[in-house]
């Protein structure tokens, strides 16, 4: 085996907390803004990959615990982390180091514990901090050169399932994790 692949699986195999961006991760990217009558005036559509929900849901399943760490305030985020077993949402975050440190002390993991899905400037405070740093394919030039892993699947495409796969496969549980995703 590449040494490169090893020390990518050594990694993969110690994570417990799998967090991630939204905006570019979870989504393309792009934002939607509709206008609608009324008080509220503006409402905002996310596009989700089913892939990732079933990814997310069976990392919850497998124990892994994960958590979305976002500038935005979006309605259709938190609904997303509810239908897919997401136990931290932070959103409105200025900085994401706030968020990333209580979680930290909520969960009692080490850093090297920790992996997180960015792919942009934002980003780099915490891809930087934790044991797997992982980029999507369309990411920021600056965060893809720091990360440890870069996705095949480009944000909104399946990239968190992907990273999914990757930690259940180092540690040695995909096959165990299989059997569980079958509806």
């Amino acid at each position: 085996m590449p040494e490169l692949l090893h020390v990518l699986l050594e990694r993969a195999a110690r994570i417990k907390v799998f967090l991630m961006d939204i905006d570019g991760t979870l989504t393309d990217g792009g934002v939607c803004l509709m206008s609608l009558p009324g008080e509220e005036g503006i409402a905002e559509m996310k596009v989700f990959n089913s892939k990732d929900g079933l990814g997310l849901k069976l990392a919850s399943t497998m124990g892994i615990r994960c958590g979305f760490i976002t500038g935005r305030r979006s309605p259709a985020v938190a609904q997303r982390a509810r239908e897919n077993h997401v136990e931290f949402v932070y959103l409105g975050q200025e900085t994401k180091t706030a968020a990333y440190e209580e979680i930290l002390r909520i969960t009692g993991v080490s850093e090297q514990e920790v992996a997180y899905l960015g792919d942009d400037l934002p980003d780099i405070p915490l891809a930087k901090r934790v044991g797997l740093a992982v980029a999507v394919a369309d990411a920021a030039p600056e965060l893809k050169a720091i990360c440890h892993y870069v996705t095949d699947a480009r944000g909104g495409q399946g990239a968190a399932r992907e990273v999914v796969e990757l930690i259940l496969k180092a540690q040695g549980r995909w096959e165990q994790a299989i059997p569980r995703a079958l509806a």
